[in-house]
């Protein structure tokens, strides 16, 4: 018995095949979250460097920010109404006000680092530092540019999936037998939304974002209780992971470029060519925090020299080597040791604070899933929120 020879598949047919197989590997990777240590890690140092500045600056918080600023009420509306930011403080010069906001961004930064409602509370934290910025924006530096730009993101990144109260809420739901009424989350919306209405009311702009992030933390919120395993659910699901996808990717992207664009304008500096601009950087008694260490470091020439190209070749390097694991991670951490040294020898911590809580977005995932094995303090994982 003779078998007759197999029949080719249909070249159309492969072809189709090979497109769908690629279509539903594009639609995985862009709808799974992706990064959610690094996200972690990064909501963790954002909120922990700007719950330190704030808890920093809070016996000079009403000079800067506040009543007492040399930057006056009427100026800074009129600043503001020319630069079109956004601030809740442009609302009133009082006070009593000026306190509520700097004491609500200071418990909504703990509330991010401890990951309490992290939802909820990085949208607060959003609208207090860009308030606190941008009532008084001539008195900022790079680590509130930072600062501004980065909080941003946190709000559509899924950045409580790890390490987080969320993550142990969470865990412990999904081991309960039916689910139960999350009435702290319910209060929190009630008054958030009670809190727009009367403070903005239906008019577009900024309050037109935080209507729409009210309205989505709702039906969330309705999804999750009433129809968690529904296509709805899942459809909600996969939206929140592709923002919370395209929000690190922006994170990253923001990265390069602030060192990119540092390491180019150095390279046109005639200091940064001779290698004696770190000279003049530690001789500036302003950011002397130590000057006798600071004069040490000037007198040695050759230290100065590497230093100095040193800072150029890896600044104008870093976007380049993200394409190779192993070279990334040396930089990596070489750029986090030279920010230690900015925040020691320069005296500006926060602004070195800020980038290494940036930096943590490139870090490898086993190295952070070993830091979660060795200390469990919150839980290392959680269901999808």
């Amino acid at each position: 018995m003779t078998s007759s020879p197999s029949t080719p598949a249909a070249p159309g047919r492969s072809h189709a095949t090979r497109i769908r197989t690629g279509a539903t590997r594009l639609g995985h990777l862009i709808c799974t979250t992706r990064a959610s240590h690094q996200a972690a890690a990064f909501r963790i140092g954002l909120s922990l460097v700007i719950a330190a500045f704030l808890c920093r600056e809070w016996p000079h918080r009403r000079v800067l920010y506040g009543d007492r600023s040399p930057l006056s009420y009427d100026m800074a509306l009129e600043l503001g109404r020319l630069d079109g930011t956004f601030s809740v403080l442009q609302w009133s010069g009082g006070r009593v006000w000026f306190e509520i906001v700097y004491s609500l961004t200071v418990a909504s930064a703990f509330a991010v680092l401890l990951g309490w409602r992290t939802r909820t509370m990085s949208v607060i934290l959003m609208v207090g530092v860009l308030s606190l910025e941008n009532r008084n924006p001539l008195v900022g530096d790079g680590g509130d540019n930072v600062l501004r730009i980065m909080v941003l993101y946190l709000v559509f990144t899924r950045c409580a999936q790890v390490w987080s109260l969320d993550a142990r809420r969470a865990r412990t739901r999904q081991q309960a037998d039916s689910p139960r009424t999350d009435r702290t989350g319910v209060a929190l919306w009630t008054a958030t939304g009670l809190f727009l209405l009367l403070a903005f009311g239906w008019d577009t702009g900024w309050p037109l974002v935080l209507w729409t992030l009210w309205a989505v933390h709702g039906l969330w919120y309705a999804a999750d209780h009433w129809v968690p395993r529904s296509e709805a659910r899942a459809l909600l699901d996969a939206g929140a992971s592709m923002l919370h996808n395209t929000a690190m990717l922006a994170i990253a992207a923001q990265v390069c470029l602030i060192y990119a664009t540092s390491g180019w304008y150095k390279v046109q500096g005639s200091r940064w060519e001779q290698g004696s601009a770190l000279h003049y950087a530690l001789r500036l008694e302003y950011f002397a925090p130590w000057p006798w260490l600071s004069a040490l470091l000037a007198g040695n020439t050759v230290l100065v020299l590497l230093l100095s190209y040193g800072t150029v070749i890896l600044q104008v390097a870093f976007p380049f080597t993200l394409a190779n694991r192993k070279v990334k991670n040396v930089l990596i951490a070489v750029m986090m040791c030279e920010h230690v040294g900015i925040a020691v020898l320069l005296g500006i911590p926060f602004f070195s604070m800020a980038m290494i809580a940036c930096d943590t977005v490139f870090l490898p995932t086993a190295f952070l899933t070993a830091l979660t094995a060795r200390r469990r303090i919150l839980p290392s994982a959680a269901p999808a929120s």
